[in-house]
């Protein structure tokens, strides 16, 4: 199975939503997440994002999930990303990738990891998947 590559740019809107009663006074926020991508994953996806901001300027850390419905390759169907990722005095770490058996339809058996990149305000994406051979 050969590694295959998708890149493009998205357009991502963020929206704040209420915290449970636990997390009120931890400074952690939580807030819908709802992408379009476009390139040569042209999908939606809809998930929630926990952030939290620290007093140091440029540190700060979030966990997402989202899940993507659309074409990738020009095949149909949807897959869940789970981000863990952190930014330390502005240098960002990431780890997005596909949760395991998470694919659906033409997009079964996809495995994978995205990178994200903020150039001038623009959101863009490298994602680097798999997907199985159909014998």
């Amino acid at each position: 199975m050969a590694t295959l590559h998708a890149s493009g740019l998205f357009d991502v809107k963020l929206q704040p939503e209420p915290l449970s009663v636990a997390a009120v006074h931890t400074g952690i926020g939580r807030m819908s997440l709802d992408k379009v991508f476009h390139g040569e994953l042209e999908a939606v996806s809809h998930g929630e994002m926990l952030a939290f901001k620290t007093h140091v300027q440029g540190s700060a850390g979030y966990v997402a999930l989202e899940k993507v419905t659309g074409k990738l390759g020009g095949l149909t169907g949807s897959f869940v990303l789970q981000h863990s990722s952190t930014m330390d005095h502005g240098i960002p770490t990431q780890s997005i990738t596909v949760v395991p058996d998470s694919g659906t339809d033409r997009l079964t058996g996809l495995t994978g990891a995205m990178v994200i990149s903020i150039t001038d305000g623009q959101h863009s994406y490298q994602f680097d998947y798999v997907l199985p051979t159909k014998g």
